[in-house]
Formats: structure tokens, sequence, C-alpha cells
């Protein structure tokens, strides 16, 4: 097994420094409570960029639900259990880690804080948090490697048109010390987000979010290869010289020499024609089985009879998600979904969940329904919005801390103790 990170500072020591801190007139960077956190990002981030993180599909129910299915459950607590002493860690895949907690894999972090991935990275790597590194980030995965040292991450990846490609960015997580491969499902077609769409804006087309790919050689050699159709005839606008401006800038490279090769523009059509592909099924799978030796996890898992057949294939765990309700509208909560799956998993591989989880006791009760570790997304996107690193380590200490309060009131010392029948519907 590898070594346990250095446990972070208690919940009580957490709560110490808040209200010690608040007693000489410091306030906490970022607000504690989530829906404050959201209205404070919202202010702060760009109309555009707010819209492409809070964002839904459709008419947003599914985001409703995820919250939903998390109230619909109640904690039952037990009472004098004895736990002055709390041990918060799990263990997965090999690795002890401080909490039930991990990063959610989210793209175009720029679009929250100027050091975007890298500042998440940092936080992520001072608490021992494992951080899942987006397909679709603002930074090159190696070089949010560097900055966390032996700490843990995983690598996301969106199976795009090229298994070429595919088979590049997975050797790539590899060699920079990812620990698992999580592989998107419910993303082989972009949902219909209203918000974004009303603003009629999508980040990769200023080439933003699309680090992992132009910093592929793969990739960069189908950006060399002859396009097979000729590109729409637009009208310039004002608007299309801004957008060229943008993606010339945030391409690698000098503006100058970007402007000259017209390299960016033929790597932003090529990732918009390849990036996904409707057509993956499960006969894809063996590609990836045979091309790494890391565990591969498949994120998007909502259904019992899904989950049996990930077993079939070796799959090493499952990730119940329904992308935080950005794919479908009307769809069912993971927490809804998660005891059926836990039930057909049968403990064989580890469970995560993602979707609208926003505190210790949404953690709590996750676990007691038979996930092995939560992740989120939004909240620190927001909190990266507001403070950048500092922001992200803060709202990391309060998830810990909330957590290990939860479980403790709960009378559980250890998450072994966190039981099914600890929750009533």
């Amino acid at each position: 097994m590898k070594p346990a990170t250095t446990p972070p500072a208690s919940a009580l020591e957490r709560q110490k420094e808040i209200y010690i801190l608040g007693a000489a007139g410091h306030k906490p960077h970022i607000p504690v409570d989530f829906d404050q956190l959201e209205a404070s990002a919202r202010a702060k981030m760009s109309r555009e960029a707010f819209a492409y993180v809070a964002g839904g599909a459709g008419e947003g129910q599914s985001i409703i639900h995820n919250r939903r299915g998390f109230h619909s459950w109640k904690i039952v607590p037990r009472m004098l259990r004895n736990v002055e002493v709390r041990d918060t860690s799990v263990e997965l895949f090999g690795r002890r880690l401080p909490a039930p907690l991990l990063l959610a894999p989210v793209g175009v972090l720029d679009l929250a804080h100027r050091q975007a991935d890298l500042a998440v990275a940092r936080a992520a790597a001072a608490l021992g948090i494992p951080m899942i590194f987006s397909n679709q980030a603002s930074v090159p995965m190696e070089a949010c490697a560097g900055v966390m040292a032996d700490q843990p991450r995983w690598f996301q990846l969106y199976w795009s048109k090229s298994n070429e490609l595919v088979e590049s960015l997975v050797q790539r997580a590899e060699n920079c010390g990812c620990e698992a491969i999580v592989v998107t499902l419910d993303t082989t077609l972009l949902g219909w987000r209203t918000q974004d769409l009303d603003l009629a804006y999508l980040p990769f087309l200023q080439g933003k979010g699309i680090a992992q790919y132009v910093s592929d050689p793969i990739f960069q050699q189908l950006v060399d290869q002859p396009p097979t159709e000729a590109p729409p005839e637009r009208k310039i606008t004002l608007k299309a010289i801004q957008t060229l401006l943008q993606l010339l800038r945030n391409y690698p490279g000098s503006f100058w020499q970007n402007l000259r090769s017209g390299r960016p523009l033929r790597a932003v059509r090529t990732f918009v024609n390849m990036y996904s592909r409707p057509s993956l099924n499960w006969e894809d799978l063996p590609f990836l089985r045979e091309r790494t030796r890391l565990p591969i996890l498949l994120k998007g898992i909502l259904q019992a009879d899904d989950a049996r057949k990930a077993l079939d294939y070796g799959i090493n765990g499952l990730i119940v998600s329904n992308h935080g309700g950005r794919q479908i509208d009307g769809s069912i909560s993971s927490i809804e979904a998660l005891p059926a799956i836990a039930e057909a998993v049968n403990g064989q591989i580890p469970i995560l969940l993602d979707s609208g989880v926003r505190g210790g006791a949404d953690m709590f009760k996750a676990l007691a329904l038979g996930a092995t570790a939560v992740c989120i997304g939004r909240p620190y996107v927001y909190a990266l919005a507001l403070a950048g690193e500092k922001g992200v380590r803060e709202l990391l200490r309060n998830y810990l801390a909330d957590f290990e309060l939860t479980m403790g009131l709960s009378g559980c010392k250890s998450v072994a103790e966190i039981k099914r029948e600890m929750l009533l519907p």
C-alpha cells in the first residue's frame, strides 16, 4: 500500500481556527454555506463563465433532483458510542486517503481563475485529496503533476474518435504518475445546455479547455492532416474577430506566430470534429484494458444492469454520476441510483459518487448507501473563483471537518462504522 498522507487538522481545530480568527476580525476567504459560495462566485465570474460552470441541461431539473435526492434521506444518530478519536481515512486502489473525498474532473478552470488547474492541484496535494485531471483542462496534466509531488492524482478520459489519441493520453497519464483512468461515458454527445446556448458561448472555440490536446504529439499530427471537408463560410463580424483574437492568445506560442501559422484555428476545428465518440460501446473497453496497467473506472453509471456488465468486462471501479445534471434534463439523481448499483456490485469493486454533494452530511449519506468515496465539482470551482488556491484549500478543509463532525455526532468512530441502517428515507 502507498503511504498515507499526513492527516489534515481535525474538525475541532478547523472550527477553533475560524472562531479565533473571527475574534480578531478575520473572516474566511470563502463562504462556508454553499448557497452563499455560489452567489459570491456568480458576482465574481463573467456571465459566460458562471453559466458554463453552474448551468445544467434543459430546465435544470436534474440539478434539482441531485439535491432533493440527498434531502430525501435522514440520518439516525447513535449516542454514547465513544467517538473521542475519529478516523476518516479510507483505502482506495492501494492508497490510504485522509478521507473519502476526491476532486471530480472539471474542465476549463481558467474560466474561474488564471492559475486554473495548477491552483487546484496545489490545494489538493497539500491535503492529500486526489485530483482527477480533466481531459478538458486548461493546463497540461504534466504541469499539474509537477506541483503535486507524490500526492494522488487520476486522469479523466473522454474517448475521442481517434484510438491513437486515446492511447497517447493514457500513456501520458501513466508517465506523470496518475493512479487510475476515469472514462466518462455520459458525454459522447454534448447535452442541451440552455444557459450556454442562450449566450451562444462554448469556451473551446476560444482555445480554452484543450490543453491536454494541444500538448499531445498525436493530436498535433491530426492537426497536420488535410481536412476532410472545407470549413463553412462565415461572415466576418466584430465578434468573430474577437473570438479569433482570444484563440490566438490562448493557444501556446507567440501571438504573431499563431496568427501567421493558422494552427490555432486548425487545432480547434480538429478538436471539435473528434473530441467525442457517440459510437462508443462495451466492445471498445478491451482496447483500453490492453493499453494500461492502471485501474479503470467508468463514470456516468446510473443503472444496475450497466454496473453488472462493467464487472463482466473487468472494470475496476464505478463513479455513479449524472454529470452534475449537465447532460440529461430530468435524469435520475446519483444518490437515487446508488443503492441498486451498490447491491448489484456487492462490494466487488469500489463505487464513487458525484453530482450534488454539498457537505459532510451528503458524504455520510452516500457512504451509508454503499459508496466508497464521493467527488465534488462545482463547490471547488466557486472557491477557486473567489480565492484561488487558498479558496480551494479552505473549501477542502471545511468538507473534511464537516464530514468528521457528522460522522462522530452520528456515533461513528470510523468510515467502516457508517452503515445503511443509520439512514431512513
